[in-house]
């Protein structure tokens, strides 16, 4: 168990039960109110964020000839829940930095400044690593799916009987959705196994021993969360294996050293 002392001093003051309980209490209503906040605007703008989503599938659209297209909804109520998912989907993203803060103010006093400055980087690393995850799938694989997906239309077939993509919103809204958490939470390998390693439960070593099971690993996990096509699987094994990669570069660098005798 880590002691106190001089060259690594922990700022926590002794408080009683119902004072950490009551500062919880505090973190978890500035959380609240800020996603509700979120909420609400992005609520306002869900049209336009929903726009966004859809523009993708919107320039895919317009390559095609005769692209006068639309998205629909069969239920009276489907837009509108479609509306306050993607409020929901948008505070989420707009809120996470308080959230995040409001968690690490309620936990940093109990730790010691060798564990801040340990945990910092990964704090940091967690949501750009997000973000670049779901950048990568808005901005390359969307693109490329949603053509290849459109490709098996034939608005002139031979058999006199035209199939045609007519997207619902809400199912759009779902795989956009499911691909881009699924893209931000697989980016998160870095900061896992760096994680692990910096408490020495894997090495450097060992991921690089097992490199090969790894690669079938990510191409195995790129078919679990991506839908069944080769170009979004693909885009998301490749960028895996790069993180893979990454990750071991980061956990010799994070790994305890071993005192050679």
């Amino acid at each position: 168990m880590a002691t106190t002392t001089d060259d690594d001093p922990i700022h926590d003051k002794p408080m009683p039960l119902l004072d950490h309980l009551i500062e919880l209490r505090r973190r978890l209503l500035w959380s609240s109110v800020t996603f509700l906040l979120a909420f609400f605007v992005c609520y306002y703008f869900s049209q336009h964020i929903y726009g966004f989503l859809a523009r993708p599938l919107a320039d895919a659209l317009a390559a095609k000839p005769g692209s006068n297209r639309a998205l629909i909804y069969t239920q009276l109520y489907e837009a509108f829940f479609t509306y306050l998912r993607v409020a929901f989907f948008g505070a989420a993203f707009v809120s996470f930095p308080v959230v995040a803060t409001q968690l690490w103010l309620f936990v940093a006093p109990g730790l010691y400044r060798s564990e801040k400055r340990a945990i910092a980087p990964f704090l940091v690393a967690t949501p750009v690593l997000f973000v670049a995850g779901a950048a990568l799938a808005y901005y390359f694989v969307f693109p490329f799916a949603w053509r290849f997906f459109i490709s098996f239309e034939t608005p002139n077939s031979d058999a006199g009987i035209p199939i045609q993509l007519m997207p619902k919103v809400g199912e759009y809204l779902d795989l956009v959705m499911k691909l881009i958490f699924a893209f931000g939470v697989a980016f998160q390998l870095p900061v896992a196994l760096a994680l692990l390693a910096k408490v020495g439960i894997i090495s450097s070593k060992g991921l690089k021993k097992y490199r090969r099971y790894a690669y079938v690993g990510m191409f195995i996990i790129a078919a679990i969360l991506a839908p069944p096509d080769v170009i979004t699987q693909m885009g998301l094994a490749v960028p895996l294996i790069l993180l893979y990669e990454v990750s071991i570069i980061a956990a010799k660098i994070v790994e305890p050293k071993r005192d050679e005798t």
